[in-house]
C-alpha cells in the first residue's frame, strides 16, 4: 500500500488530504466515529497534525505541508489502518457541538446527535430562562454535560456514569473547558445515586446496542467499552429503566431527551402508547426522542411494566 512521500516538499494540504483519503478507501476502513467517509477522516487527521481547527482547514488547502508533518500523518494513518482503532483514540481528541474533547478507550467516541439540539438550547420545547438544573445521564467523556453548561451558562449540571474510568476522562474535559464550578460528576448506575434529585432537563445517550448485534459490529467499535454499548437482548435495557424512573427526577415542565440510535424502532414498538417526539437532525436522522415530565408521568403505568 503506497505511503505519503515525506521528501516532496511541494505537496499542498489538499493534495495530502486527497492522497490520504484514497489510502483509507483502499484499506476499506469503517467510519462513524466523528466522520462518515474517507475524505472527512483524512481531513480530520491532517487538521489535527497541522494544529488547525477543522472549520479553518480549507483556508490553507493551497499551502505546502512540510516533510516532518507528512511523516507524522503517515505514521498515524498506518496505525489507523493496521489497528482499526477509531481515529479519535489515536489523536486523543473528538469534536462535539463545535468543541474538542479528550478521549481514550475508557469512553465511547462522542458522536451523539443530541449535540445539535443542545446548541439550539432545546427550543421550542422548553423555556430556556427557566433551566436551572440539568442532568447528563451516562455522561461518558462528559461532552454533553459540558456542552449543556456552555449552552445554559446560568444552569448547574450534574454528569452521572456508572463507570469510574469514564468519569476520570470526564474530569479531564471538565478541567480543560473550565466548567468545574458548574459541572459536578457523580458515580451512579442510572438514577440509583440520584434519589430525591430533580432537574429541568435530563439528557442521555445510554447503551442501546442489542447484544446479538455486538458480534457483527465493525472492528472499530470493538475498541470501545462494551459497557457503554451493549444493552440487553433488544438493546433497550438501559432506556427502559430510564423511562420508568425519569418522571421522579424531572421538575414540572421539564423534559427528557434520549438518544437510542438504531433501537428507535424497537423502542416505539415496545411502548406504542407513549407519545415520543422524534427530533430531526440536520442529516434527517430521527433517533433522538423527547418526552415531557407530564407525558412520562401520564404513561408511567406502561413504562414501568416489566418486559
Amino acid at each position: 500500500m503506497p505511503r505519503l512521500r515525506p521528501r516532496q516538499t511541494s505537496r499542498s494540504t489538499a493534495e495530502v488530504i486527497r492522497a490520504l483519503a484514497r489510502r483509507f478507501e483502499q484499506a476499506q476502513l469503517h467510519y462513524g466515529h466523528g466522520t462518515e467517509n474517507a475524505l472527512d477522516e483524512a481531513a480530520w487527521l491532517v487538521s489535527h497534525v497541522l494544529r488547525i481547527a477543522p472549520d479553518r482547514l480549507a483556508r490553507r488547502f493551497d499551502k505546502p505541508v512540510i516533510p516532518s508533518r507528512i511523516k507524522v500523518i503517515d505514521s498515524l494513518a498506518a496505525e489507523r489502518i493496521q489497528s482499526r482503532k477509531p481515529l479519535a483514540y489515536l489523536l486523543k481528541e473528538a469534536w462535539f457541538a463545535g468543541r474538542p474533547y479528550y478521549v481514550d478507550e475508557r469512553v465511547i467516541v462522542p458522536r451523539s446527535l443530541t449535540g445539535e439540539f443542545i446548541l439550539e438550547r432545546f427550543r421550542p420545547w422548553i423555556n430556556t430562562k427557566r433551566v436551572q438544573r440539568i442532568l447528563d445521564l451516562c455522561t461518558g467523556s462528559g461532552c454533553m454535560a459540558i456542552a449543556c453548561a456552555h449552552a445554559f451558562p446560568k444552569a448547574r449540571v450534574e454528569a452521572a456514569d456508572v463507570s469510574a474510568e469514564a468519569l476520570a476522562v470526564a474530569r479531564i474535559n471538565i478541567k480543560r473547558h473550565r466548567v468545574g464550578r458548574r459541572v459536578q460528576l457523580l458515580r451512579s448506575d442510572l438514577f440509583q445515586a440520584l434519589k430525591g434529585k430533580r432537574y429541568d432537563v435530563i439528557v442521555t445517550n445510554p447503551p442501546y446496542v442489542a447484544r446479538p448485534e455486538m458480534k457483527s459490529l465493525p472492528r472499530e467499535y470493538r475498541h470501545e467499552p462494551e459497557l457503554a454499548l451493549a444493552s440487553g437482548r433488544d438493546g433497550l435495557d438501559a432506556i427502559k429503566r430510564i423511562l420508568a424512573e425519569a418522571a421522579e427526577h424531572l421538575t414540572f415542565g421539564g423534559i427528557l431527551i434520549g438518544e437510542v440510535g438504531n433501537s428507535a424502532v424497537a423502542l416505539q414498538k415496545k411502548f406504542p402508547s407513549v407519545p415520543f417526539v422524534w427530533l430531526t437532525s440536520s442529516s434527517g436522522d430521527e433517533s433522538v426522542f423527547l418526552l415531557t415530565a407530564e407525558e412520562l408521568q401520564h404513561h408511567q403505568g406502561a413504562l414501568i411494566r416489566p418486559g
